[in-house]
């Protein structure tokens, strides 16, 4: 047994210092990423609308969109502020185990609804509450792999060209472009693809998938420019 193998057990990012920041960064950063995906993938089912001060061409008095926006933006801000601390490849990782780990969440949900509950009322509750749509489960599980496998691509090709420079056109160019692919393929998946091809109800007509679609990258625009900020607060908390 080589050296590495007897002391991969005990080594880890916190071998040399318990608080190094790198490695408390790399922990919090992955987990900020698991969770709100997970919430993201329980929230989605259920959607909201948000009143706006004034009314907007297409899009009209509110935003309608999906409850896992919020929860969905995040992960974009995680996973740039790893890439842009750690590099592409572990990105890549990150992303791809996550998107496996939505399976899992899945496999969890349904088979805590198929198990027998004791109060029909609160077993009926929690299936209308959990069990995702079929539209949209495919919808949110394309529309993530492309995404941020497209963020994370886009990210470093800036990165590339720039250097340490210019955090915040990579920030918000990889980010802006990446959610405009998650929200056209999860809109036109949820609502239009699978209630065609699959029979899981009524599809959406084109004006209302275009307000539908818009409104929400809207608001996700606005995010990724909000988040900037944070971006930097904490790759300069980490690198200093």
């Amino acid at each position: 047994m080589s050296s590495r193998t007897r002391t991969a057990g005990t080594d880890g990012p916190f071998a040399v210092d318990p608080f190094d920041r790198g490695a408390v960064a790399a922990v919090g950063l992955i987990t900020l990423f698991v969770v709100a995906l997970a919430t993201a993938q329980l929230t989605a089912a259920k959607v909201i609308a948000l009143p706006l001060p004034v009314a907007l061409p297409v899009v009209g008095p509110e935003i309608t969109l999906p409850g896992a926006a919020l929860a969905y933006a995040l992960t974009f801000l995680a996973s740039d502020c790893y890439a842009e601390l750690y590099g592409r490849r572990a990105t890549q990782v990150v992303v791809n185990v996550a998107f496996l780990a939505n399976f899992l969440v899945l496999a969890l949900v349904w088979s805590t609804l198929a198990a027998p509950g004791v109060n029909p009322e609160v077993s009926a509750a929690f299936e209308t509450a959990l069990a995702p749509a079929t539209g949209v489960v495919a919808g949110s599980l394309l529309a993530y792999v492309v995404s941020q496998n497209w963020d994370v691509f886009v990210f470093h090709a800036i990165r590339e060209r720039t250097g340490e420079r210019l955090l915040w056109l990579r920030n918000i160019a990889s980010t802006a472009t990446s959610q405009l692919l998650d929200t056209a393929i999860f809109v036109g998946v949820a609502f239009y693809a699978a209630p065609v091809l699959l029979g899981t109800g009524e599809p959406f007509e084109p004006s209302l998938l275009l307000a539908l679609g818009l409104g929400q990258y809207l608001l996700k625009l606005a995010i990724a420019v909000l988040d900037t900020p944070i971006v930097y607060l904490v790759v300069g908390a980490v690198r200093e």
